[in-house]
């Protein structure tokens, strides 16, 4: 199986999702998306598939993310793309789906 981790090194729970991957002995694509942030139609299309908000993947505890308090969707995306820093990790794609991985343990429901 193929998989795709838009990954931090420096996330805990990213790297136990990563871990999990490995494990399950996927084929991972590794993007850190900090280095190679994914751009807005990305992250629709990747938020589309998960069947969730841009919202709910938005990582709140950031300074950047104060001011999007009644932002609408695309401005959301927009702010992610422009700081992907403001991007809730980790996200995972597979053949089977897309899931945000807050608790890492729903990868295994895309494996």
């Amino acid at each position: 199986m193929k998989a795709t981790i838009y990954h931090n090194p420096n996330c805990g729970t990213s790297r136990k999702t990563l871990e999990i991957l490995r494990e399950s002995g996927a084929d991972v694509t590794v993007i850190e998306y900090l280095k190679t942030p994914p751009s807005r139609d990305e992250l629709k299309r990747l938020y589309a598939a998960a069947g969730i908000h841009p919202r709910e993947g938005l990582r709140k505890k950031e300074p950047g993310a104060a001011g999007l308090g009644a932002a609408d969707e695309e401005a959301v995306l927009e702010a992610m793309a422009a700081d992907p820093i403001l991007i809730e990790r980790p996200l995972v794609e597979t053949g089977k789906g897309v899931r945000l991985c807050r608790p890492q343990d729903r990868v295994r429901e895309i494996l």
